[in-house]
């Protein structure tokens, strides 16, 4: 991993970390972003009595800490393993993730254009990290503006083959939900109230798509690339669909199974 994190982590900071000595009371390890090295005292591995700390970590195993104390004068830096909850790990291991994957493009690249990898890293983050903390966050950015590495500095030619590289890699991955919707009606306007309540499923997203199958059946789609925002908007017609239902009308709305 190129990533590198200048001076020294800040109380409270969750960090990778990874172990490199044992003894019985204590476990050593070097944070790796930040090529600095700290202690995680026994009391701060696991709640409860530990009686082998080999139970708990290995040599050379990657562990995700949080940063208790920082002695800025002798670079001593106090860590937590047990106080790091669930979630914490998960978006800390996600971080360092998308990053690895960011270096990896840029590994790619390098091969592409015949190019020292740690130079062209080197070349691509001494721009992007002054507006960025990691090269994941600019890259993701990329994909809505593509023209945003070279309004950070990077030479026109490289920023091209990178915006093509990161809108590959990077492009979320569209979410399809699928739901068929039934419309009876005995009203007396009953094809403008059917017509009405379609137009406003349709303007629900601009990626909602209405297809007509015939004797009163209907197919949607909703298309998002976030499932929680997908949810949302199918949540919105179902409203909608309850808003049609009256003395003489009915409607209903049955999910699809989507791959």
């Amino acid at each position: 991993m190129f990533y590198k994190r200048h001076g020294l982590p800040e109380v409270d900071e969750i960090v990778l970390c990874k172990v490199t000595k044992l003894y019985p009371n204590s476990v050593f390890v070097d944070l790796l972003e930040y090529g600095e090295s700290g202690i995680v005292h026994i009391s701060e591995v696991s709640p409860g009595r530990i009686r082998n700390l080999r139970d708990f970590v290995s040599i050379d195993r990657q562990i995700v800490c949080k940063v208790l104390r920082v002695d800025l004068q002798n670079h001593h830096i106090d860590l937590s393993l047990r106080r790091v909850n669930t979630t914490q790990r998960q978006q800390k291991l996600e971080e360092i993730k998308q990053e690895l994957k960011s270096e990896l493009l840029i590994k790619n690249i390098s091969k592409k254009l015949n190019k020292p990898v740690e130079q062209l890293y080197q070349e691509i983050s001494k721009k992007v990290f002054k507006e960025y903390s990691h090269l994941y966050l600019c890259f993701h950015d990329v994909i809505d503006n593509p023209h945003l590495l070279e309004k950070l500095g990077i030479e026109k030619n490289l920023a091209k083959e990178l915006e093509e590289a990161i809108i590959e890699k990077f492009k979320p991955k569209k979410i399809l939900l699928k739901a068929l919707i039934t419309l009876q009606t005995y009203d007396q306007n009953g094809i403008d109230k059917i017509k009405s309540i379609l137009l406003a499923i349709e303007k629900v997203s601009s990626f909602t798509t209405i297809l007509f199958l015939g004797g009163g059946r209907y197919q949607l789609s909703i298309e998002d690339t976030d499932y929680k925002k997908a949810e949302k908007k199918l949540k919105q017609v179902e409203d909608l669909l309850e808003k049609f239902n009256d003395k003489l009308s009915v409607s209903s709305l049955e999910r699809e199974k989507t791959e």
